[in-house]
């Protein structure tokens, strides 16, 4: 009997010895193992804050184009970390992001665990049903002198009557990015919309440099992550107080500035600039919406070429960039198109609507209501330009 405790005291020391009690990322295997022996030494509520905390860090943390490179980035962020020093630089993303969640704070995010496969549960708080994406921007930070030295940014998921819907317990990744009227990525910002009360963003006029915003008009698109869609939608021309924007600095002789051009492509805005459209000799035929329910027919079944060739649109350059499967058309899987109407038409030029949800090569899709403007080329109804509303 005596043999027998002392072998099995012997077993227990052996598995606490084999227990990591640091993050090891060797590998990915060996990173989930050691997360999950940290994980096993903490009560039921601190394990799912520690969860939490996780998924702030992935999520905000560190970069990735794909799952498993934020996985890897994280991996390299926390090897050789204990739970006190996860919970601390957790709380530190937490407030350089402006999120309103703290590690010593009751559970706000529900069930997160990030190696798990993206399955639908029973009930998945982030499957949040909603038509589209309303933005709200109000003035604030107002300074006697400056005036609005900043813009509070709110977005909001609402129905089709364009009411706000409610939901709550949620962890939806929404991004905010803030554009010059030439397309000229200025700002990217991420938080988490938990419910519909989401504070939104607070835009610093002090964080966009004044040389860029040449107009004192600035474009903020938004985009909402929820299980199954992506809601989007883009402001254009909101007026900003030019007093407040940050004085361009003189460069070092080390250092050149270099401008952020952001790509014309399905998932950003467009602003499209030059002179009026010359008269076409020839009058156009047929309806200006044929030419666009043909473009996203040709797009939704792969037929590149075919999109194509219903464009005259020099922004999206030449085919081969217009197929790009990395920042083009090319990512396209499919598109159902749900509502086509036209704004005007002349001789010469027309606008259409198009809203329609877009699938990527990943399954992700995308709701977008976007305006067509066409122009009349030879007698035929050609896209000059594209724009997301």
């Amino acid at each position: 009997m005596k043999k027998l405790h002392i072998l099995c005291f012997t077993l227990l020391l052996l598995f606490t010895a084999c227990k990591k009690e640091t993050v090891d990322a060797t590998n990915r295997k060996t990173f989930q193992s050691s997360i999950n022996d940290l994980a096993s030494s903490l009560t039921t509520l601190q394990q799912v804050k520690f969860n939490e905390a996780l998924y702030i860090l992935k999520t905000f943390g560190v970069q990735g184009d794909t799952d498993s490179e934020e996985i890897a980035n994280l991996g390299q962020l926390l090897n050789g970390k204990k739970v006190p020093d996860i919970f601390a630089l957790a709380d530190q993303v937490a407030q350089k992001n402006g999120i309103a969640w703290s590690s010593t704070a009751p559970p706000s995010l529900g069930e997160m665990n990030i190696f798990a496969d993206e399955k639908l549960e029973e009930f998945d708080a982030n499957d949040v049903k909603a038509t589209g994406l309303a933005i709200l921007t109000t003035p604030s930070s107002v300074d006697s002198v400056l005036g609005p030295k900043a813009i509070q940014v709110i977005p909001r998921l609402v129905d089709t009557q364009g009411n706000r819907i409610q939901f709550s317990g949620a962890a939806l990744e929404t991004v905010m990015e803030v554009y010059n009227s030439a397309g000229t990525r200025l700002l990217t910002s991420k938080n988490l919309m938990q419910d519909n009360n989401f504070k939104g963003f607070n835009l610093r006029m002090s964080a966009l440099p004044r040389e860029k915003v040449q107009d004192g008009k600035i474009d903020i698109t938004i985009s909402v992550k929820s299980t199954k869609k992506t809601y989007k939608m883009t402001r254009m021309g909101i007026p900003i107080n030019t007093k407040a924007l940050l004085m361009p600095q003189m460069p070092s002789r080390s250092e050149v500035e270099a401008p952020s051009v952001s790509n014309a492509t399905e998932t950003s805005s467009e602003t499209i600039t030059g002179g009026q459209d010359e008269p076409s000799g020839t009058p156009p035929a047929g309806d200006p919406k044929n030419t666009v329910s043909t473009f996203l027919s040709n797009l939704g079944t792969q037929n590149l070429k075919g999109a194509y060739n219903q464009a005259d649109n020099p922004n999206w350059g030449s085919f081969d960039n217009f197929s790009n499967p990395a920042n083009g058309f090319g990512a396209v899987r499919s598109i159902t198109v749900k509502n086509l109407s036209t704004n005007s038409t002349n001789a010469n030029s027309s606008s259409v609507n198009a809203t329609y949800d877009i699938t990527d090569k990943d399954g992700k899709t995308t709701s977008l209501n976007v305006t067509f403007g066409l122009k009349n080329v030879g007698g035929e109804w050609k896209i000059s330009s594209y724009r997301i509303k």
